[in-house]
């Protein structure tokens, strides 16, 4: 199964948009009630991976009680709950079959260890560089596996030791099942899929439905079909739960060669891995908090030790129990640690009753999980970003020879992918009715791409006007060599030929080698979008209007048709934005530039020294900007309101040097400042600091601590009060210092700005998905997805895909 977290916008990497944090007694009441939630779903389905992997029963109980207490008190994810693994099912079960079981245990150790070794050397985030179509098509086919097994044991019957051998066996089970284990595993997997959907029932029905659905699916389908069991009188196999003997306990050395014993650690500890920092990240952002990668693969390899010794499953974390956790107001790390503690109670207090569940039943159970781990959402995505081939490779041999081959021949896949899509090209011939010929070049053109090439230029007749016009992907020297050789026969033979790189600017590379710009005449000489990077590729001019011109012709030849499909949207569904943000008229401040924003996604606000006058103020209130704040927050009813500050702001200083209250008949400028002296005596009585330097100078201190004050005075808004204190609402400071291009939030309990950090391990994620489909979880998949614009730039709020993760 997969969870997808859409990324926030950027407030919410403040902590002003982190849910209030309550008191200590709720704090634990909080972890108490989701800790019975989560033990609710883990028991069931760790007596089903057991089940699965052919291990003693007491193992996956082991594996959860370990996984709560050891990763819950010493992982790097406060709110992430760990036990046995879906996605390790397949992998424990060939290392039972090939070496035996306390023998496994030992390769659990030894994965451990070096997961420990790899956290010790900070190395978590390079997982996180998996292909997801890698990650999600070994997922379904495990879980295929997973499913095909267990069919053997709802059919009456035993599975084999691979899945080619179960689906060649399947005929045979299917011609004489075993009729109480299809009804008991008919009764578990109907309850499991009925379960969620009983408080759609009409009328009272449907409230007595939602009220039983407070109840976790697996642990009502378990329930339900012991129940009907023993109130029938099935003759079932049940499932047994062996007596701990430490001498039992104790891991073994696997007999068999050192290079399969290594092969077999190496691939627990990389799924275990990935699959435990992915969900890291997605829980981290589902519950807005950020976490230490590191310090979870140390506590994942702690844990796996652990668990080995005692003779527990491999562990990593997933997604149900995690889940479960923040939906039911999981606060801390304590969650985890009680859920593992009523694990450990549940084996202990209840084994008489849990040696009356059918195996049937956990069959069942853990059927549907592994069908579920097959998403077609996923397929659908994965198809979308033309990445099938890798996802349908890595399922298919992960079904037919295991977990190890089908990441390796799926990875093989994506370089060779990879490399096609590197050396595609298309080269496109066109007349004009003049005789002139244009060659257009698609994709990089390298050695590969030459015989083509060489072919489209030999067919042009000479002495012909041509222009070559290349897209600016890759050109390697075989290209360019071909290119030019072409070229100076070409001209030799009476023709002429410019060659033209189209990017967003144009570059012509004239017969004698030069290169110059193609765009319009003109001062700008810099790509679209880009007219601000430096004066460099301006032409200063002595007529401003004409420089100015020249810019909007740059856009409409080259900017307006990208962005008008979208711009078009915004016409006719009017504005729409999340944000309303206030900020200075200084030139040099971009907003959409510093919050990466295109059009229609910010409410705008820009006014000398981003002041947000206070009302009723005797000689300085001002309607202007209390009238878009109102604008924005009833009308156009945004969801946040940011005050950003800069760096050298002009008012600043000249409140610092007392402009506003000198003598004489006071200016529109004089009056407008007055609006700062509230930012004056807070800078005397609580100035604003920096987290991580101290401030350059007084006027730095005052702009930061100008910041604090305009939100208070926002407060006095009653618009913007009402819908802060309804929770509809939030206030973000900001502060952006030019020198270093570096953004700050401010932390409005401490008065204190932090830096802004680029999130790479989101945007590592990026680059296949933003998840699709809505998983067992119930999250909205493939939401992030839809949010690409039509002209194929990505929102601010979706820069930072969330990862996909593993149940």
């Amino acid at each position: 199964m997969t969870l997808d977290i859409s990324s926030a916008p950027i407030a919410s990497d403040t902590t002003d948009h982190a849910p209030p944090t309550p008191g200590p007694r709720a704090r634990w009441a909080h972890d108490l009630s989701a800790s019975l939630v989560v033990v609710l779903i883990a028991v069931p389905f760790s007596l089903g991976i057991a089940l699965a992997t052919g291990a003693p029963l007491t193992a996956g109980l082991a594996a959860a009680a370990v996984g709560g207490i050891v990763v819950g008190l010493s992982g790097g994810t406060q709110l992430m709950v760990s036990g046995p693994s879906a996605a390790l099912t397949v992998i424990t079960a060939g290392l039972i079959a090939q070496y035996g079981w306390r023998a496994t245990c030992a390769v659990t150790v030894a994965a451990g260890l070096l997961q420990l070794l790899l956290g010790a050397r900070r190395v978590a985030r390079t997982a996180l560089a998996v292909s997801p179509a890698i990650v999600h098509g070994m997922l379904a086919g495990v879980g295929l596996t997973i499913a095909i097994a267990q069919l053997h044991v709802v059919l009456g019957g035993s599975p084999e030791s691979s899945a080619i051998a179960n689906l060649l066996a399947l005929p045979g089970q299917l011609a004489g099942p075993h009729p109480p284990a299809v009804l008991a595993g008919t009764v578990t997997v109907a309850v499991l899929l009925g379960w969620p959907r009983l408080d759609r029932l009409p009328g009272r029905a449907g409230e007595f439905g939602a009220r039983l659905t407070k109840v976790p699916g697996p642990l009502a389908a378990v329930a339900v079909a012991t129940t009907l069991a023993l109130t029938l009188d099935l003759r079932l196999a049940h499932i047994e739960l062996p007596a701990w003997q430490p001498q039992s306990l104790v891991p073994t050395l696997p007999h068999g060669s050192l290079a399969g014993v290594l092969a077999a650690v190496l691939t627990v500890t990389a799924v275990a891995s990935v699959e435990s920092l992915l969900s890291a990240v997605a829980v981290d952002r589902m519950s807005q908090r950020t976490g230490d990668l590191d310090r979870e693969l140390r506590g994942q390899g702690l844990a796996n030790m652990v668990s080995g010794l005692i003779g527990g499953l491999p562990i990593a974390g997933g997604a149900v129990r995690s889940t479960a956790n923040v939906r039911a107001g999981g606060q801390t790390r304590w969650a985890s640690v009680l859920h593992g503690v009523w694990v450990l109670a549940a084996a202990l207090a209840l084994a008489g009753g849990l040696r009356r569940i059918p195996l049937a039943a956990l069959a069942a159970l853990v059927l549907v999980v592994g069908l579920q781990m097959v998403s077609f959402a996923h397929i659908r995505n994965v198809h979308r970003h033309r990445e099938f081939p890798v996802y349908l490779t890595t399922m298919l041999t992960v079904v037919a020879f295991g977990v190890l081959w089908g990441v390796g021949l799926g990875a093989a896949t994506a370089v060779l992918l990879a490399l096609y899509r590197l050396t595609r090209a298309h080269v496109d011939v066109e007349t004009g009715p003049d005789g002139s010929v244009t060659v257009q070049t698609h994709g990089p053109l390298t050695f590969t791409a030459v015989p083509r090439l060489s072919r489209a230029l030999a067919g042009i007749p000479v002495a012909t006007e041509v222009t070559v016009v290349h897209d600016g992907s890759f050109l390697d020297h075989a290209a360019y060599e071909t290119l030019h050789g072409w070229r100076t026969g070409h001209q030799a033979a009476g023709g002429r030929v410019s060659l033209v790189t189209r990017r967003q600017d144009d570059e012509v590379l004239d017969p004698d080698g030069t290169v110059r710009t193609g765009s319009s005449p003109g001062p700008h000489r810099c790509r679209a979008w880009t007219p601000w990077v430096g004066h460099r590729c301006i032409e200063q001019q002595e007529d401003p209007h004409s420089w100015l011109l020249d810019g909007v012709r740059v856009f409409q030849e080259h900017t307006a048709p990208l962005i008008r499909p979208e711009l078009a949207r915004l016409a006719r569904e009017g504005q729409t934005p999340s944000q309303l943000f206030l900020t200075c008229s200084d030139s040099r401040m971009v907003t959409s530039m510093i919050t990466n924003s295109g059009p229609g996604d910010l409410f705008a606000v820009r006014n000398v020294g981003n002041l947000v006058p206070a009302p009723f103020e005797p000689g300085a209130a001002d309607d202007s900007v209390a009238a878009a704040v109102q604008y924005a927050v009833e009308v156009l009813e945004v969801r946040s309101i940011t005050v950003c500050g800069h760096s050298g702001c002009g008012a600043m200083k000249a409140l610092l040097e007392g402009v506003h209250e000198r003598s004489g008949s006071p200016t529109p400028l004089t009056r407008w400042l007055r609006n700062g002296r509230g930012s004056l005596d807070r800078l005397r009585r609580v100035p604003a600091e920096f987290t991580d330097r101290p401030v350059v100078d007084l006027v730095e201190q005052l702009c930061i601590t100008n910041v604090v004050q305009q939100l208070d005075q926002l407060m006095a808004n009653p618009a913007v009060e009402r819908r802060v204190e309804e929770g509809s609402l939030r206030l973000v400071g900001m502060y952006f210092d030019f020198a270093t291009a570096q953004a700050y939030v401010l932390d409005r309990a401490a008065g204190t700005f932090s830096p802004v950090e680029a999130r790479t391990e989101a945007r590592t994620e990026t680059r296949t998905e933003a998840c699709a489909g809505a998983g067992p979880d119930g999250l909205p998949d493939g939401e992030s997805a839809e949010r690409v614009r039509k002209d194929g730039r990505v929102p601010a709020s979706d820069s930072e895909e969330g990862p996909q993760l593993a149940a």
